[in-house]
């Protein structure tokens, strides 16, 4: 799956620590098989359950997917975007569970 950032992820990303950045960075492989597979699904597949993606409840067309689990809390949004070769992911936000108050 191809991706883009939004200016806000990349400064999210950079007040992560380094080991929080890796953490991120090893579960990007398992999300973007589980991307493909949703998109060539058309939506149709599940997520991995270690990943817990999900559409947000308060942002239409936003969805959220926890990255790490045990301490600190590692979240981050995306949303699923076009340009002229298909479909891409647009990471929005990263971080805690705070990132959720401006996804």
């Amino acid at each position: 799956m191809r991706w883009q950032t939004t200016s806000r992820f990349t400064a999210d990303l950079a007040t992560l620590s380094r080991e929080e950045r890796k953490a991120f960075r090893n579960r990007i492989p398992a999300f973007s098989q589980a991307c493909d597979v949703y998109v060539s699904s058309k939506g149709s597949s599940g997520w991995p359950a270690a990943l817990r993606v999900k559409p947000m409840q308060s942002a239409p067309g936003i969805w959220e997917m926890t990255w790490n689990f045990s301490g600190p809390d590692g979240r981050a949004t995306f949303e699923f975007a076009e340009d002229e070769s298909g479909t891409l992911v647009r990471w929005r936000r990263i971080g805690s569970h705070k990132i959720f108050e401006r996804p």
